[in-house]
C-alpha cells in the first residue's frame, strides 16, 4: 500500500485501551503514528478531550469503535470532532466501523428516529465524512447531509468461508428470516451454492403492535369521520409454523446476517437446522455485539462458530466462547482513509457491490 502524503493525522476516539486495537492495526497499515490525544473522563462522568499537537489545515480522520457503553462512546467522538473543528482542521472524517443506534432507523409506535438525531449531531459538530460499514438499513445514508462510504465486509466473510470452512462445496447459505434473504443470496450467487431460507418465527422489529399500526383511533375522534367513508380493515398476521425453505439435509449451514446482538433468534434457527439434518452450522455477521450472556449461550448452542469482524471489540467475550472467531477488516478502512486523503476514486472499494449486497 502506498504511503499515503503529508497533512494526514489519525486520532482514536476511545478513552478504553480495549477499544484502541482498530486504531493501531490502521496506523500501522497507512505507515503513521496515532495523533496524540488524551480522552477521559472526569470524576463527574463528564467526557474531557485534550488534543496535543496541532490539527491546523490538515486531514483529521477520527476513528471510533463502539464498546458496551455506547453513549459515552458517542460524545468522545463528538466533542472530539468539535475540537478538531475550533481547532482549523481543514476537514474531519469520522471513521464509524459500526454505526450505533442503527437499528433504531424508523418510527415506531411513538418513538424517534435516533439514528437520524445522531447523523444531525455528527453533522452539526463539525464532520465532512464518514466511512462506514454494513449499515443495518442503507437508507441511513440518507440522514447525513455530507459524503458517506458504505463499506461491505462479505469480501472478507467470502474468504474465510473458502479458506477456513473445510468442504465448503457442501455447504447452503441460510437466511434467519425472509428479511435477511438478500443478503443470503449475495452470498450464495458468489461462492455458487444453495440458498435457504427459515419462515415463521417471530417478527418483533415489524409487528402491528409495536409500531402502533394496532392502536384503534380515539373514540372522541369517530365522530368527525365522514359516515359515507368506510375504512378498509386489514385481516390480522397470523404467526405460522416454522418452515425451512430449502434442502439443508446433510449439508454445512452458514447463517449469514450484519449484526448479532441477542442471540436467541440464532440459536433458535440452529436448532431448526439440525432437526433438518444439517450436520455443521456456522454463523457468520459483521458486527458481534454479543450483549449480555451472547457468549454463554453461544458456548452452550448447536452452533460450531461464530464469525464476526473487528468492528467492534470482543476479546472478553471470545475468552468466554472459544467459537468466537474474528476476521480483520482494517485493510479495506485503510484503503479507504488513504484514498480520502490522496483524492482517489473510491469505486474500487465497491467493484463488484450491487444495490441489494
Amino acid at each position: 500500500m502506498n504511503a499515503p502524503k503529508g497533512g494526514l493525522v489519525i486520532f482514536t476516539a476511545n478513552s478504553n485501551p480495549s477499544c484502541m486495537e482498530l486504531g493501531k492495526r490502521i496506523s500501522e497499515r497507512l505507515g503513521v503514528m496515532l495523533g496524540k490525544v488524551q480522552v477521559y473522563q472526569e470524576t463527574n462522568r463528564e467526557t474531557r478531550v485534550q488534543i496535543q499537537e496541532s490539527v491546523r489545515g490538515k486531514d483529521i480522520f477520527i476513528i471510533q469503535t463502539v464498546s458496551k457503553d455506547v453513549n459515552t462512546a458517542i460524545m468522545e467522538l463528538l466533542i472530539m470532532v468539535y475540537a478538531c473543528k475550533t481547532s482549523c482542521a481543514r476537514s474531519i472524517i469520522g471513521v464509524i466501523p459500526y454505526f450505533p443506534y442503527s437499528k433504531q432507523c424508523k418510527m415506531r409506535k411513538r418513538g424517534s428516529i435516533v439514528s437520524k438525531l445522531l447523523a444531525s449531531m455528527m453533522c452539526k459538530a463539525g464532520l465532512n465524512h464518514l466511512i462506514t460499514m454494513d449499515l443495518h438499513q442503507k437508507e441511513i445514508q440518507g440522514f447525513f447531509n455530507i459524503p458517506v462510504d458504505n463499506l461491505r465486509a462479505s469480501p472478507f466473510l467470502l474468504q474465510y468461508i473458502q479458506e477456513e470452512i473445510p468442504d465448503y462445496r457442501n455447504a447452503v447459505i441460510v437466511a434467519k428470516s425472509p428479511s435477511s434473504a438478500k443478503r443470503a443470496q449475495s452470498f450464495a450467487e458468489r461462492l455458487r451454492l444453495g440458498i435457504a431460507v427459515i419462515h415463521g418465527e417471530a417478527q418483533d422489529a415489524e409487528s402491528d403492535l409495536v409500531d402502533g399500526r394496532h392502536s384503534p383511533p380515539a373514540v372522541k375522534n369517530i365522530g368527525a369521520i365522514h359516515p359515507s367513508l368506510d375504512i378498509p380493515l386489514l385481516i390480522p398476521k397470523e404467526k405460522p409454523p416454522i418452515t425451512v425453505v430449502g434442502d439443508v439435509g446433510g449439508r454445512i449451514a452458514i447463517i449469514v446476517d450484519d449484526i448479532i446482538d441477542d442471540v436467541d433468534s440464532f440459536l433458535a434457527a440452529a436448532d431448526t437446522l439440525k432437526e433438518r439434518g444439517a450436520y455443521k452450522i456456522y454463523v457468520m455477521a459483521t458486527h458481534g455485539i454479543l450483549s449480555c450472556h451472547a457468549p454463554r449461550l453461544i458456548e452452550e448452542s448447536a452452533i460450531d462458530e461464530v464469525v464476526v469482524t473487528n468492528t467492534i471489540p470482543h476479546e472478553i467475550q471470545k475468552l468466554q466462547c472459544p467459537k468466537i472467531k474474528t476476521v480483520d477488516i482494517s485493510m479495506i478502512l485503510s484503503e479507504a482513509i488513504r484514498r480520502i486523503h490522496n483524492g482517489e476514486s473510491m469505486s474500487y472499494l465497491f467493484r463488484n457491490i450491487g444495490v441489494d449486497d
